[in-house]
């Protein structure tokens, strides 16, 4: 009942400074303006997804760290008040498997260059094609494109224009792509779309093998997803049945030793992550002109 008790007052003690904040701001533009100012803040501090995503984290957050006042109050183990939001925030991230950037710029790309070969095959040009997909961009390249037409409006030179558009993908298979267009506007709209379509599916056959990649590396995060919540699930059950089993945990020195644990094993996590991860490479349009 003692540890009720304290749970239960630690809660209404924060509820009600809760209250008593949102009681005390006053309803003005100026303090709206500074509500909007923090809350802009706390995105970029904490990374926080925009939309639904961002609110459901809240969510979770504020799940989490009542969770963790909970355990505190009934156990004494103050380790979970910090232990609760870490284990909620940071176990799906160390658990899922990164996707790499290069795979979704290729399969933009992909769409792309095969919307400007079809564009080509009504007698356009390389840089009336180019001026006709932005209506069509993938969401990944839209913008991109968007300053790549204004640059062409603006009667840049077509490898000039290209040349910036590669220096903003920063990506050494996007290198490849512009520099064959940079080829196809050339050499004419006959000589580009057999180009193009050459191009479209080369770029097929490094889709191909970076799934083929990326399937194997995630091989290893189901193994370690299935390990984590066997080992989670099955102290939950010990902690359920015979809590006295933890009783060595609730001392100062156990609560130590269980946060360097915790602490090696999400490094172990982190350290496969960044292992799984594909070494950047040298891009082969550098020296681009300003």
């Amino acid at each position: 009942m003692t540890g009720a008790a304290a749970v239960a007052a630690g809660l209404l003690i924060c509820g009600g400074l809760l209250l008593l904040v949102m009681g005390l701001q006053r309803r003005e533009a100026g303090p709206a303006r500074r509500a909007t100012h923090r809350a802009g803040a706390w995105s970029r501090l904490t990374r926080r997804p925009d939309g639904a995503r961002g609110r459901r984290r809240d969510a979770l957050l504020a799940a989490s760290l009542v969770v963790g006042l909970a355990v505190a109050g009934t156990t004494g183990w103050v380790l979970a008040l910090p232990l609760a939001p870490a284990l909620a925030l940071g176990l799906p991230y160390l658990l899922a498997v990164p996707k790499p950037r290069e795979v979704e710029l290729l399969e933009a790309m992909d769409r792309w260059v095969r919307s400007l070969a079809a564009t080509l095959g009504t007698g356009r040009s390389v840089t009336d094609a180019i001026r006709i997909s932005r209506r069509t961009a993938p969401p990944m390249l839209a913008e991109e494109v968007a300053v790549l037409v204004a640059r062409l409006n603006n009667r840049w030179p077509t490898r000039d224009a290209l040349l910036r558009f590669a220096d903003a993908l920063d990506s050494p298979d996007t290198d490849g792509v512009v520099a064959a267009l940079i080829l196809a506007s050339q050499r004419g709209a006959d000589g580009a779309s057999v180009t193009l379509h050459a191009l479209a599916d080369s770029i097929q056959a490094q889709l191909k093998g970076r799934r083929v990649i990326q399937v194997e590396q995630s091989k290893p995060y189901v193994v370690v997803r299935q390990v984590t919540v066997i080992s989670l699930g099955t102290l939950a059950v010990v902690f359920a049945l015979s809590p006295q089993f933890f009783a060595p945990y609730r001392t100062p020195v156990g609560q130590l030793v269980l946060g360097v644990l915790g602490f090696l094993y999400a490094g172990s996590l982190l350290l496969m992550r960044q292992k799984a991860r594909q070494r950047p490479r040298a891009r082969i349009l550098v020296g681009v002109p300003r």
